[in-house]
């Protein structure tokens, strides 16, 4: 159920929904509300989202169903199908006695994702709906500076685990770690507390699971960032936190220019040079060079 327009600001600030967004959404409830096809699309959406009992859920069919968005209601339609989610999701919270807090930051993603879509297209809309499934599901929780999921090491991963020891198959559950765009440095510091919070907080809310690694791939474990970066750099330090291995899948050049400067479209040569991490992702790629995305881990 969507909660009435009375109510649904203070809902959308909850979410971190840009206050650009707001009364588009707002003033949109009467068209989604008064169009059966499109609510019945909705709840297709919503159980999507609803958290499982305590197995993860694996794939998501949200991106297919989402491509029959009503075009009258555009880019928002999504966002209204998280917030229709949204009493499951605090229910699970609820069970598993997650504070309110961190399920507040948690859900927050989505007014992140409604920013990150803003920053690159200058309109209203969520980014990348099917990254949020993870949240609403109960999967993901945004624990300080990082965010951590409950997930399977999978058969890329488990052969990685291995090399340090751990007696893993492509079943065994392991933390992936997330590093969330507008949250500040990635401090040392910041990450120390994110991973203490994190070990605290799967061991009291979910203890019949057991997490043996820490898992992480990102463009910010490419080991070549060293040839531009300090030693003492905030990602350089990082990254000494894992092993790596270079992600055999090929390059990823759009992905650096994304998460730096927020359009992956963005004409290299144009890139600007305002900080050492801008001015390492863009000379290297304008040296002829590539990107790819690290794979690291680490027993917990």
């Amino acid at each position: 159920m969507l909660p009435d327009t009375d109510e649904l600001p203070d809902v959308l600030l909850d979410l971190a929904v840009p206050h650009e967004d707001i009364n588009a959404l707002v003033t949109g409830v009467s068209a989604l509300t008064g169009d059966a096809g499109a609510m019945r699309l909705l709840d297709a959406c919503v159980a999507e989202l609803t958290p499982g009992a305590t197995a993860l859920q694996g794939t998501s069919r949200l991106g297919e169903l989402l491509t029959g968005t009503p075009p009258a209601l555009g880019a928002h339609f999504a966002a209204y199908v998280f917030v229709a989610a949204l009493p499951h999701t605090r229910a699970y919270h609820r069970e598993r006695g997650v504070p309110a807090e961190v399920t507040r930051r948690t859900l927050a993603d989505l007014g992140r994702n409604m920013a990150s879509h803003r920053r690159l297209h200058g309109t209203g809309g969520v980014r990348a709906p099917e990254w949020l499934v993870r949240h609403f599901r109960g999967e993901l929780y945004q624990l300080g500076r990082l965010q951590f999921e409950r997930a399977r090491a999978g058969e890329r991963t488990a052969p990685l685990l291995r090399t340090v020891g751990l007696a893993c198959d492509p079943d065994t559950r392991c933390l992936h770690l997330h590093i969330p765009d507008f949250r500040g440095p990635l401090t040392p510091t910041a990450c120390d507390r994110s991973l203490e919070l994190a070990r605290r907080f799967f061991a009291a809310h979910f203890p019949e699971e057991a997490y043996p690694a820490g898992v992480c791939r990102s463009w910010l474990l490419d080991p070549q960032l060293r040839r531009y970066l300090p030693a003492g750099s905030n990602i350089i330090r990082f990254q000494e936190r894992f092993r790596v291995a270079v992600d055999d899948t090929g390059p990823s050049d759009t992905t650096p220019v994304r998460f730096v400067f927020g359009d992956p479209d963005l004409p290299v040569d144009g890139l600007p040079r305002r900080s050492s991490l801008e001015r390492a992702v863009g000379d290297h790629l304008r040296a002829g060079g590539h990107w790819y995305l690290g794979h690291g881990w680490f027993p917990l």
